[in-house]
């Protein structure tokens, strides 16, 4: 467990990449590298909530995984289905508010009505906030807060010369909670994947060559120790 004296970032978000790679590693097939992130994604889930963050960003799906093989695509499509059939029970002792942010339009009507149910029973709980993005890509989230602006101000409700950052951010899938203060990517690689890019201007970036199904508590506490390392300076001196 993390020492007391550190400070745990209100948000973080992860992006959980490595599923495809740790199953290669071990001659399985990609899907089975699913199945053991999205094991892995409870167990850690639950141990952040434990340290102290109230907002957790976990990227599920992105808008670019549709040009996987249409085989991986399904075998995802149904661990997310069974997750939120678990999810009508999952988190509910640890006291987890969930929350799903992406474009739900691709998704079939059994999810929609399984992503409805999950949130209407989570909605009243205390504890953090874990906001699951699935069909996500901020660049298209980006675009749909500009449309509403722009209608709302041809509707006449705002002024366009008083549209501030604020107005934008307000109207992203993550509008109402703090930017990420840190963002954690496993796998290796060094880039956001169209991941958060407006919400992550002044977010703490740690990457891990750890693959996201090895991912575990002592590698996420070793993300806070050296988030502590940091000096967070958001442009000043």
């Amino acid at each position: 467990m993390l020492d007391k004296k550190l400070y745990i970032p209100e948000h973080v978000a992860i992006i959980m990449d490595g599923n495809g790679r740790w199953a290669k590693k071990r001659a399985l097939p990609r899907t089975i590298g699913h199945k053991f992130g999205a094991e892995n994604f409870r167990k850690i889930t639950r141990y952040i909530s434990k340290t102290g963050v109230k907002y957790l960003t976990l990227y599920a799906f992105s808008t670019e995984n549709w040009k996987r093989p249409p085989e991986e695509i399904e075998g995802l499509m149904k661990l997310f289905h069974q997750y939120l059939i678990d999810s009508l029970t999952d988190f509910k002792d640890d006291d987890i508010k969930i929350v799903y942010i992406g474009d739900r339009t691709a998704f079939s009507p059994s999810l929609h009505k399984l992503i409805n149910e999950s949130q209407e029973q989570a909605k009243d709980r205390k504890g953090m906030v874990l906001n699951i993005a699935m069909n996500y890509g901020s660049r298209d989230e980006i675009v749909r807060a500009v449309k509403q602006l722009c209608n709302e101000a041809k509707d006449g409700k705002i002024d366009p010369d008083s549209i501030t950052s604020k107005d934008i951010s307000d109207r992203l899938y993550t509008g109402g909670i703090p930017d990420p203060d840190l963002i954690i990517r496993t796998g290796g690689e060094m880039r956001l994947s169209n991941f958060l890019l407006y919400q992550s201007a002044y977010s703490e970036y740690y990457s891990t060559d750890t693959l996201w199904p090895d991912f575990h508590e002592e590698d996420f506490d070793k993300a806070i120790i050296e988030f502590n390392r940091r000096n967070r300076r958001f442009g000043g001196v």
